[in-house]
């Protein structure tokens, strides 16, 4: 199992680990690591590692092997220097990168508020993000809800994380929002995301710790992709 420590400390650009296994694909497996590998509509993080003797190893895509959601691989670019299990490496993420999805990431919660359907489906991304939701209509106020969205971000609310039990999970269906992706149980406990009063919901990505950082918002375009499927989109303003 590899130490998700973007978990807890998703501002961490560099971290110490150390390579724990070589997949046959050239994945290289850490006991640690503050790369998110994609899920959950948040794409992976990209970066770099390094040796202690100077080998620098670009860092292209990050996965969850066969769907494991307890290891992570790192895949090198191609033509990257040979690593060996036991080597020490210093990982370094592309921050700028990985800063604006945890941006959009957190205001995508916020459009879960703003807009209270049920979501369907999701994507994040640097510069814009979307949610899909199960809603029959467009509502007919969206400058009302774009400028509640806005307020949302300006109230500075602090974004915090804890962890419930599998069993405490089950007992509060109510705190899930998205239909199609459930949280991962199995592992004993489940990650919440609260941000101040205003929402809370289990999630395993990274997030800003204050609304406040996402910056001003604009409602993208509002596509009908079925029935009563509505497709959300959301750029920074």
């Amino acid at each position: 199992m590899t130490e998700f420590v973007f978990r807890d400390e998703s501002y961490l650009k560099t971290l110490a680990a150390r390579v724990t296994e070589l997949g046959p694909d050239g994945g290289i497996g850490l006991d640690r690591t503050i790369f998110y590998a994609a899920s959950g509509g948040q794409p992976n993080d990209t970066g770099r590692m390094t040796t202690a003797d100077g080998r620098v190893v670009p860092i292209v895509n990050v996965v969850h092997p066969d769907g494991d959601k307890t290891r992570i691989l790192h895949i090198p670019a191609e033509g990257s220097p040979a690593l060996a299990v036991g080597d020490a490496v210093t990982l370094e993420l592309d921050w700028d990168r990985r800063y604006r999805l945890m941006r959009m990431h957190t205001a995508l919660h916020l459009l879960s508020v703003v807009f209270p359907f049920p979501v369907t489906g999701g994507s994040i991304g640097e510069d814009k993000g979307r949610l899909d939701f199960d809603m029959p209509e467009v509502p007919d106020n969206l400058p009302e809800l774009e400028a509640r969205l806005n307020e949302m971000v300006a109230a500075g609310h602090a974004v915090t994380t804890e962890w419930i039990s599998d069993a405490e999970m089950a007992a509060n269906p109510g705190l899930i929002k998205t239909m199609k992706v459930k949280p991962p149980t199995g592992q004993g406990r489940v990650r919440l995301v609260r941000i101040g009063t205003v929402d809370l919901q289990p999630c395993g990505g990274t997030h800003v710790a204050n609304t406040a950082e996402i910056g001003p918002l604009k409602l993208g375009k509002i596509e009908k992709k079925g029935a009563q499927n509505r497709r959300v989109g959301l750029v920074f303003g």
